[in-house]
Parts: structure tokens; sequence; C-alpha cells
């Protein structure tokens, strides 16, 4: 009889507890402040991931809750261009398309980049990408401000995604082993809970430390230096040029027939002096930067002479028509900014409830331009793996899921990272055999287009 009534006990007992949670986790579910998904960071990755969520048929049942700390504002485009552009690759593209972000995009302004030239200041050595005859286009010069407002525009056609701007968020408690939900505590107090939560909230993100993940960073000691340029002349523009300086690359991202945008990579000393420059001064600076001659290595300069006469025996060579860069005449006022550059990577993308998207997750320099194709990138995997969770009756915060978007854009991620990190070394450097071995790899890799595409379609996925 005392074993029989253990038994009932027993049995009764953990009918209450499992009765109990499952009121609980139902009123959970039906409480306003309960989403599925709470995206922590409405940037252009966090918005755009919203955007990309809600469009998801797999998740048109979830709840969606963008978190923005800034103030809502109605944006409309500004007569002038914004110093702060971003190079979107075709991969990226494809998204904004998809998402029907770039409608708004195509109705505002853009520019297509039908080529890009890059060349070693030091050796003068060369490569191109995209040909003049190639109907493909390398890249689109958007400003962020209009991605942004495009992004922020579409969400509004989304009935199961909601902006909560002005969050200031005050801590993030992720779930412990017996828990299933991350509670997000804003700094009035107003608290949210979410079976996923989502980190697109920057370099120094919230998410990220409450994940408490080995963040691998350092500074590159440069600053980039932006501003909006006024050419010498009217040209058709689409070619983006970069040159690589003893101090860090300079580049002009074509924006009309006669406004291109810099990015210049320098030292902090330098950046600073630019910042105080007059305008003629800057001007000249970088008319300078751009057309100066730097004192050639004799060596260097006999080798990759006769690495070029061998190719052309070789019946190698891939001469195109070399153009160069436009003059600059001005700058629009009040447009020179300059900003720090690092490197960061998080040794994990992923935890109990919790995802990092985008920068909270890395960031690498910006002399390839791939910075914010890696965290869009993230979006496109991160979009897909949860609709497959979901479709296959798997919970959104499933641990073999995530590890699944952790793992595929790591491999991603972690080879193109590298990559950038290698170029800034290989031409932070003015060592005769670190010269003499770029200029060669250049002048190679000018000749494979087989290599150049593979270097696109890597850079474009």
């Amino acid at each position: 009889m005392a074993q029989s009534s253990i038994w009932v006990s027993n049995v009764f007992g953990k009918f209450s507890r499992n009765n109990f949670l499952t009121k609980h986790f139902s009123s959970e579910v039906t409480s306003k402040n309960y989403y599925d998904v709470v995206i922590a960071g409405g940037g252009m990755v966090g918005t755009t991931l919203a955007c990309t969520l809600g469009k998801n048929s797999k998740l048109s049942s979830k709840r969606i809750l963008l978190l923005e700390a800034s103030k809502g504002k109605d944006w409309s485009l500004p007569e002038k261009y914004s110093n702060r552009v971003i190079s979107i690759n075709p991969g990226t593209y494809k998204l904004l398309n998809d998402s029907d972000i770039w409608k708004h995009i195509k109705n505002g302004r853009y520019t297509t980049v039908k080529r890009l030239q890059v060349w070693d200041a030091v050796s003068d050595t060369s490569i191109t990408f995209g040909e003049q005859t190639s109907a493909d286009d390398v890249s689109y010069i958007v400003e962020n401000d209009l991605l942004l407002g495009a992004a922020s525009e579409e969400v509004k056609n989304i009935n199961n995604v909601e902006v909560l701007y002005n969050a200031k968020v005050k801590c993030y408690h992720l779930p412990d082993f017996h828990e299933n939900s991350v509670e997000i505590i804003l700094e009035d107090g107003t608290r949210y809970s979410s079976e996923l939560l989502l980190g697109c909230d920057g370099v120094n993100s919230q998410v990220r430390k409450a994940m408490d993940v080995n963040y691998l960073s350092w500074s590159y000691n440069q600053m980039g230096v932006v501003a909006t340029l006024k050419l010498s002349e009217e040209i058709e523009n689409t070619v983006a040029w970069q040159r690589f300086l003893p101090t860090g690359p300079i580049a002009f991202l074509p924006l009309t027939k006669t406004l291109s945008s810099l990015v210049w990579s320098t030292t902090p000393e330098h950046a600073k002096n630019l910042l105080k420059q007059s305008e003629s001064e800057f001007v000249d600076s970088i008319n300078e930067a751009i057309w100066k001659v730097f004192s050639r290595n004799s060596v260097v300069d006999q080798a990759t002479k006769t690495f070029d006469n061998l190719l052309r025996m070789m019946n190698c060579s891939a001469d195109t028509v070399r153009q160069y860069p436009p003059k600059i005449a001005g700058i629009e006022e009040g447009s020179r900014a300059a900003f720090p550059l690092g490197f960061g990577h998080a040794t994990s993308y992923i935890a109990k409830g919790a995802v990092l998207v985008g920068d909270a997750a890395h960031r690498i320099h910006p002399l390839a331009g791939q910075g914010v194709n890696l965290g869009f990138g993230d979006v496109v995997c991160l979009n897909r793996i949860l609709g497959n969770a979901v479709y296959s009756g798997s919970k959104l915060n499933d641990l073999s899921y995530l590890k699944e978007y952790e793992t595929e854009r790591q491999r991603h991620n972690v080879p193109t990272m590298l990559a950038v990190e290698g170029l800034h070394r290989l031409y932070n450097s003015n060592f005769t055999p670190v010269v003499l071995l770029r200029s060669l790899g250049l002048q190679a890799t000018h000749v494979m287009n087989p290599l150049k595409k593979i270097i696109v379609n890597q850079a474009a996925a």
C-alpha cells in the first residue's frame, strides 16, 4: 500500500509540475511582451534581418520584435550624398531584392560599378576586376542611410514584425539549462521574453557580452577618412579605384558623373591632419595620394618587367585598357569625417537562446569592402536555417540548427577575414622581398581569369 501511495504521489507530482509548466509557457506565449524572436539592433543588418525573417513563409506565425536604441523618425532622401557608403556585392543585392528592400533603393539612388581597378603605389602593378566586355556588375554603391531607410520603410509592411524605437537595453538574461526563454530588461523597466535573441548590435555588442564568448580583437592603428568628392570634369564614373599607399589604401567609389566617395585608410596622426586642412589643402593631399610617383626599388622593377615579358611570351598577358582615376576639384562641405579601424571575431556565434549576426560577430578592415556584406551573408544563412528548423517541427532555439548556422558562416567568414588580414599586412610593408612577392602575385592573378572569378564569387557569397 505504501509503495502504491508513493507511485501515485510521484505520478501526480510529475503531472502537476508539467501542468504548471504548460500553463506558464502558454501564458508566456500569449503575453504581449513575449516574442518568438527578438532582434537587438536596428541598423542596416538588423533591420534587413527583420524584413527577411518576416517575409519567410515558414516563419509567418512567429512574432518578431526589433529593438532599436535610437529614436524612430521618418526618413527622406536628402539632396546631398552621405559620406558613408557601402559597396553591395551581387549576393547582398539578391538578398535586398528578394526582401523587397531594393525597390526603395531603386526609387532613391545608387551607382553600378562595372570595374574595379587596384594598383600598388610602390611597384605600379595592378589588377582589374570586371572587364569592359562583361555584362556582370561588380558591385553597387549605396549610402548607409539610404539602405537603412529602405529597410525601415519595408519593415512597416510586414504584419508579424514590430519595431520598438528608443529601446535602451539594461541587460539580457540568457536561459540556464532548465529554462527556455531569454529575458530582456530595458532601462525603463519594461521586460520582454523570447525564444531566440539575435544580436545585431554592432562591434560593442551587449548580446555578445551576455553570451560570455571569447572575442579576439585588435586595433589597426589606422583611421578611415571619408568625404564626398567633386570631380574635375563630368565622366561616366562606373569604375571604382583603389591604390595601396605605404600608409594604407585610398579608394574612390563612384556616386554620380561628377561625384565620388572617398575612403582613405591611414595613420591616426595623418588622419587628424587631413581633417584639419583647408578644403584646397585636403584636395591637394588626395590628388597627390593618387598621382604621386613613389621611389621604385630597382630589384622589384626589374623582376616585374621580366615576369611581364614571360607572361607575354606564354600568351598569358591580360592587357586591358588602363583607365586613370579622375582628378579631384573639391569636396562637399561638411562631408569630411574619420573613424577608427579594427579587427574583431567572436570564437562562437551561438549560445543557448542567442545568436550573433554581422558586426557583433565579426569586424574586418574595409580595404576589400566586405565587412557589411559578411553580415548580410549571415542574414541569408540564418533565415534559411531558422525556416528549416520550424518546418521540421523544431524550436527556433534548437542548438543543432544554430550550430549549423555557426559552422556554415564561420567556414565562409574566417577564410575571408584571414585573406583581408593577409592583404592588409602584405600591403602594409615596404620590405623589398614582401613588395616583390605581392607585385608578382598581383601580376599573376591579373592574367588568371578563372582565379579572379573565384575571388569574386567568394566575395559575393
